[in-house]
């Protein structure tokens, strides 16, 4: 009896976690990778999940996520992803490979990546990042070899640098930006009156005429 109960609760381990990352419009490939759950299983929770919540549920088709470049492609992305890379690091998911052989199929660990899934999604006021843009960040952060965390020279701060392409602290070129749009609104000249500036005349005073 003992063994079964285990078994019935490992079980339904892995339907709750399928669903939660349904529920984040995971591909079918990234919820089998952590649940070890079948396609056609994982197919049927999805329209199960359809019907109880009466909606079509999102179902991202076509590749993974592969390229590294997205993550550091503009300020505001990069910004994004060094706050998700604190993320993983603060709830442990930043492991040594021979430690992620043994881990990154269990279900333990994708319910931890979930978590701070979630959390990241509560902190952020934008969501650039899907749920398999995450997946695919902690991935090549575990192999170390294109994307690393990197602490700036200026403010000190971390934030994420690709191995590839140099580039700069996402806090300190959106200070930069703000501070030169700044500039540029103290320097230029203020807005001249209604009807000056376009070749017409200024109304006179009333009262007041040519003579």
């Amino acid at each position: 009896m003992h063994i079964s109960n285990d078994r019935y609760f490992r079980e339904r381990q892995r339907h709750d976690l399928a669903l939660r990352m349904i529920r984040h419009e995971a591909r079918t490939c990234t919820i089998k990778s952590c649940t070890g759950l079948t396609e056609d299983r994982i197919r049927r929770l999805c329209k199960a999940w359809a019907i109880h919540v009466d909606a079509s549920p999102v179902r991202r088709r076509g590749k993974s996520p592969r390229c590294v470049a997205f993550f550091t492609r503009n300020a505001h992305l990069l910004l994004e992803s060094s706050c998700l890379t604190s993320v993983f690091a603060a709830f442990g998911l930043l492991r040594a490979p021979q430690d992620l052989q043994q881990e990154a199929t269990s279900l333990e660990y994708g319910a931890l990546f979930c978590a701070a899934f979630e959390t990241h999604r509560q902190l952020s006021r934008t969501a650039g990042l899907t749920f398999e843009h995450a997946w695919f960040l902690l991935q090549q952060l575990n192999e170390g070899r294109m994307l690393q965390l990197t602490r700036c020279r200026h403010c000190h701060g971390q934030y994420l640098r690709d191995a590839l392409n140099a580039v700069r602290c996402p806090t300190c070129r959106l200070k930069k930006v703000s501070r030169r749009r700044a500039s540029r609104t103290r320097s230029s000249p203020p807005p001249l009156p209604k009807g000056e500036g376009r070749g017409e005349a200024a109304p006179l005073p009333q009262g007041e005429g040519l003579g």
